[in-house]
């Protein structure tokens, strides 16, 4: 970044830390209207979110049977879900930029509405594939808009713990949207599913009417300013290193499957048991992460990659066994979530005057991540290796995203003679 750009940063983060000041000033977070009820709503349309998106992988077998196409075609239905997120929510967040955050998230969540319908109505596979690519580019914007508004009942200095709550409704739903979403899917038929989405959908747009405030303190911002941030490595550095390290996750999710029958020789009956373990590791990690990633971004997001590669280590030699599997499952889930509240923190560091755009790239990077996870491991499986091998793509991948960013943080402190990431 050079000099210019770093006088405008800093410029930024003065004029939002006054702006701050005096909302909280006038606004004290302990007093502000409906605080507990306003996160909800936020992590209602979350969890909605979370488990459409879920929930589609364990109903890939069913539509790929009534559609009368193979397994690998009904996937693209997937891919195309998590290519919506990365490309169409940067898109609709800077056209959409100018917007009130609240009439932003009725709109979204309206468009998602729109999306789970159009899936459930699909008569062909093409049309079923367009449909998930338009529902996925409501995530991204949704979490980055739902991030700015989270921030602001929290009051200054609360991003991490802002994304951390938007993000609980998207841990919950790895615990009980997505199982449930399955089992409905898979007795009742795939196309119910996304009606039954549609429906949380629709109690997480009437939360989100009553219980979001009314304010021009959550007006948007010029869409000029918003793109200026992408003029900056950091932001694109930050990112790699997000969609790096944290393909770990979907390294062990992808396969918790063949994790629980082939490696473990377990009954297929344990496999939700091993997903639900996941789902509560992340929980757990995303809420402690949320706690201290404001205060110490650096620490927390080196704290939750080197855990992770601790505990792939020891997946990947004992997981053959239930009784360190679970745990292991436990483990990779909660150092993972524990990182990815600080990456939004320092993504907001560097661009502090878009934190709807960065949290759109957090979501799109998140999605990249998805997809290096599973493709890292299903090659590790193509070449013949033994299933637990998936674990090494996975490991590979955090390793890679964790010495970016220690080369990133030499790189911006010159005179260290050691990366020593501020906070």
């Amino acid at each position: 970044m050079d000099h210019d750009e770093t006088r405008k940063v800093d410029m930024y983060r003065h004029a939002y830390k006054s702006q701050c000041e005096v909302e909280e000033s006038r606004h004290e977070p302990g007093k502000r209207p409906k605080r507990r009820l306003t996160l909800f709503a936020l992590a209602l349309g979350t969890f909605a979110i979370g488990s459409g998106e879920f929930g589609s992988n364990g109903i890939i077998q069913s539509f790929s049977s009534e559609l009368r196409v193979s397994v690998p075609l009904a996937t693209w239905a997937i891919t195309a879900y998590a290519l919506g997120v990365m490309i169409g929510s940067p898109l609709i967040t800077v056209a959409l930029a100018r917007l009130n955050r609240r009439t932003l998230l009725l709109g979204l969540v309206g468009l998602f509405l729109v999306g789970n319908e159009w899936s459930a109505l699909a008569p062909n596979i093409w049309l079923l594939i367009a449909g998930r690519f338009f529902t996925g580019t409501v995530q991204g914007a949704y979490f980055g808009a739902g991030a700015v508004v989270a921030a602001y009942v929290y009051g200054p200095g609360k991003g991490g713990k802002a994304f951390a709550t938007v993000m609980t409704g998207l841990t919950v739903a790895t615990v009980v949207g997505s199982p449930a979403g399955t089992f409905i899917g898979q007795h009742a038929g795939w196309r119910m599913l996304y009606i039954a989405v549609a429906g949380v959908g629709v109690l997480a747009l009437a939360a989100l009417w009553v219980w979001v405030p009314r304010t021009t303190d959550l007006d948007g911002e010029p869409v000029g300013r918003e793109l200026t941030v992408l003029r900056r490595p950091m932001v694109w550095v930050t990112m790699a290193v997000a969609a790096l390290g944290i393909s770990s996750i979907f390294a062990v999710y992808t396969f918790a499957g063949p994790f629980v029958t082939d490696a473990a020789l377990a009954d297929a009956a344990m496999i939700p048991v091993a997903l639900a373990i996941f789902g509560v590791g992340m929980a757990a990690g995303n809420a402690l992460g949320g706690r201290f990633a404001d205060a110490h971004p650096a620490r927390v997001l080196v704290s939750g990659y080197v855990g992770v590669l601790m505990v792939l280590v020891v997946l990947g030699l004992f997981g053959d066994h239930l009784s360190v599997l679970f745990p292991s499952m436990f483990g990779v889930g909660a150092t993972m979530m524990f990182a990815i509240p600080a990456i939004q923190v320092l993504l907001n560091r560097s661009a502090p005057e878009a934190p709807a755009l960065v949290g759109a790239l957090n979501l799109a990077a998140l999605n990249l991540a998805n997809a290096l996870g599973a493709l890292g491991g299903a090659a590790t499986l193509d070449a013949g290796l033994e299933t637990l091998s998936t674990v090494c793509a996975g490991f590979v991948l955090t390793a890679a995203g964790l010495l970016l960013f220690l080369a990133s943080t030499r790189a911006r402190s010159p005179g260290s003679r050691s990366p020593r990431p501020a906070g």
